[in-house]
């Protein structure tokens, strides 16, 4: 259920030109103009949740309210919340706000920092930069900077980004079978039974951006399987 209700989120917010015209339609202009794209909310409602949507429903970055239904005699239906995240602001909603500011203002265009800036150190962030790029060229491609990392999703995390400004090195780990890549020492490494921040069974270790384009294979085999 829950990947079914991100999945309308995603289509829901690439159709918001629709969306407000069917809503001025309906309901009028002034319902039209009071949607704000900023935070939007998905509530799921069904008969029972696992454990594993309640895990699920803390790690996702939307705001999302699981609602548990029972239908007793006489037609009686009762309503549960079971669980309920706040959510934070994804990337696409920050970038969407920048612009907002952006294009309000009368001085020159602005162009808004990378997803996740705060957690990038200043001595890998062109490095970042060019590695974003190669993150988010697949389409729609969520990016939701977390507490220590940075993961690029597409209903489930393809990749995770950590940061060694000590070494000068970025962490990618990636959602890809280490079985089916020729390891190289010091740059791509098996991480399963290791424990580490982020999720993905390949390490790929990025210092330079050689090491980026050289990883850009392993990069899209990650995101064409997601």
């Amino acid at each position: 259920m829950l990947s079914q209700a991100v999945s309308y989120l995603s289509w829901l917010e690439s159709a918001h030109h629709e969306f407000e015209a069917l809503v001025r339609r309906v309901l009028g202009a002034e319902a039209a103009e009071s949607i704000t794209w900023r935070r939007p909310r998905m509530v799921c409602m069904a008969a029972s949740f696992s454990h594993h949507d309640r895990v699920a429903v803390q790690r996702l970055p939307e705001r999302i309210d699981l609602v548990r239904y029972r239908i007793f005699e006489g037609g009686l239906l009762s309503l549960l919340l079971v669980d309920s995240s706040p959510g934070f602001p994804t990337a696409a909603s920050s970038r969407r706000s920048r612009e907002t500011v952006v294009g309000s203002a009368s001085a020159a265009s602005v162009t808004p920092p990378p997803a996740g800036t705060g957690l990038v150190p200043e001595c890998l962030r062109d490095l970042y930069a060019e590695l974003e790029d190669a993150l988010t060229a697949w389409g729609e491609v969520e990016v939701a900077p977390l507490r220590h990392y940075i993961a690029y999703r597409r209903l489930v995390n393809v990749a995770s980004v950590i940061f060694r400004p000590k070494h000068g090195v970025i962490l990618v780990y990636l959602r890809l079978d280490p079985d089916t890549v020729t390891l190289e020492e010091g740059f791509t490494r098996d991480m399963r039974g290791i424990g580490h921040l982020g999720t993905g069974d390949l390490e790929v270790r990025l210092a330079s951006a050689a090491g980026l384009e050289k990883a850009a294979p392993l990069i899209r085999r990650a995101f064409e399987a997601a």
